[in-house]
């Protein structure tokens, strides 16, 4: 997991401990401290961390003091107390000065585990809450994991901010917009940025299961099940045990289908073909779908209890017409897949077209039409004739021309105000503006020193 964990305790012993119980559980970033002051300087230089272990009884400054000092600096992150007595007026003025739990040592790993997934369940759902009230451009604290996404607009960013809070839960997610719109490519990004990465991403189209299918590739078959089936197969829930499911075109799937897909949400059970023993299956699932699904539920062409219970976290993707300041850095992403890094100039007029377009087919559209630009173009800059007919017959949006530029812009130009425009956008941060274009800060310094912006 990539949640950041200090704990802080004057007990090397316990600390390692502490640390080992931590990171056998599958939490990787384990900081130990021994010396209170010292820990409170890593929140004083504005380091990051989800969760702080604080032991109350500390030489040079108490538990009490160090949580104060903790929430002064970094107000979100989740204190636990710590402590080898049990003393409830203690305890009681900790929580009154923010933290989140109190545990008495010696402590179990398993309430020690139990403790820290509530605290980090907890600190989701307060940062969902703050992220629907702060006006400021969340950051990424896995800004890698969702690097495919490729966007600079701030209604973008808080989608896959609230993505990545939900990523660290094992709580289903349903993806819902129009087609194009990456919604798989999201939900690989979830996966990624999940504590399940390490094992599989598997996606399965709804669409067209029957239920013989159904049963097949789900649960598998044992040997002589059916006519045909010389050999035991391992299903889906199988294959990806630990890992993710994407359940593409959830809404297509048939209602007499979907309380077999209840039943394995609920219970973690299936049942393999040809057996008659239940077996466990620890998968989390992400659904997607650009129906409707509350108008599927009026009609009773889809389950309410399967609804609910897909819509443990709910994602909405925008359709690329309300997000049209991306078009400039998906095409210089698209150019770069067709191209490679040294691409090619793309010509005003064509920009003009692609800027003004609705796409109903959303970004999936617009990387065909770009393919097909390029297929065309054959190693000269786009212009408008090398876009499809459809495209060239609409009004022609005004152009001013340039004499500096004879109505070609090039790609880099296209980078570089898009770069400008996001560095003022976050009020000339540096390192926010890395993570938002998704690019090292080194590059970006060069990248600006080029501009001749300081």
């Amino acid at each position: 997991m990539n949640k950041r964990i200090i704990a802080i305790d004057d007990e090397q012993d316990f600390l390692e401990s502490i640390k080992r119980g931590l990171i056998t559980s599958g939490f990787k970033n384990v900081t130990i401290e021994e010396d209170p002051i010292r820990a409170a300087s890593h929140f004083s230089k504005g380091e990051d961390f989800d969760i702080a272990l604080i032991d109350i009884s500390m030489p040079g400054m108490d538990g009490v003091e160090l949580l104060q000092a903790i929430k002064t600096k970094s107000p979100r992150t989740e204190c636990i107390m710590v402590t080898a007595t049990d003393e409830a007026r203690v305890a009681i003025k900790s929580m009154h000065q923010g933290a989140y739990d109190y545990l008495v040592k010696p402590i179990s790993k398993e309430d020690l585990i139990l403790s820290v997934n509530r605290a980090l369940e907890r600190k989701k759902l307060v940062d969902i809450l703050d992220l629907g009230k702060t006006k400021s451009i969340p950051k990424l604290v896995n800004a890698e994991a969702f690097k495919p996404m490729i966007t600079g607009s701030e209604k973008m960013f808080r989608v896959l901010k609230e993505a990545e809070l939900h990523a660290v839960s094992d709580v289903p997610v349903l993806i819902t917009g129009d087609t194009g719109t990456g919604k798989e490519l999201l939900a690989k990004a979830i996966h990624s940025a999940s504590p399940r990465s390490e094992f599989h991403f598997i996606p399965i189209n709804m669409d067209g299961m029957t239920s013989h299918l159904f049963d097949a590739e789900f649960f598998g078959h044992a040997k002589g099940a059916f006519t045909g089936a010389e050999k035991d197969r391992a299903g889906y829930l199988e294959t990806t045990n630990n890992g993710t499911l994407f359940l593409d075109e959830i809404g297509n799937l048939p209602i007499e289908l979907q309380g077999k897909l209840l039943r394995v949400l609920q219970d973690g059970e299936f049942i393999k073909l040809g057996t008659s023993r239940p077996r466990k299956t620890d998968v989390r699932f992400i659904a997607a779908t650009n129906n409707d699904l509350e108008k599927m539920l009026a009609k009773k062409q889809f389950r309410k209890d399967l609804y609910y219970r897909l819509k443990g976290g709910w994602i909405h993707l925008p359709p690329l017409k309300e997000r049209k300041d991306d078009i400039p850095l998906l095409i210089s992403g698209f150019i770069e897949y067709c191209c490679g890094p040294d691409g090619t100039n793309f010509e005003e007029d064509a920009l003009a077209l692609l800027m003004e377009y609705n796409y109903p087919g959303n970004i999936r559209e617009l990387k065909s039409i770009i393919q097909s630009a390029v297929n065309l173009a054959n190693g000269n800059p786009i212009s408008a004739k090398f876009l499809p007919v459809h495209l060239r017959k609409r009004p022609k949006p005004s152009v001013t021309n340039s004499p500096d530029s004879d109505n070609v812009l090039p790609l880099d130009q296209v980078e570089k105000s898009h770069i400008l425009k996001t560095y003022n956008r976050m009020s000339k941060n540096k390192s926010q503006t890395a993570r938002v274009l998704g690019i090292g800060l080194n590059t970006l310094r060069r990248k600006l020193d080029g501009y001749g912006v300081a």
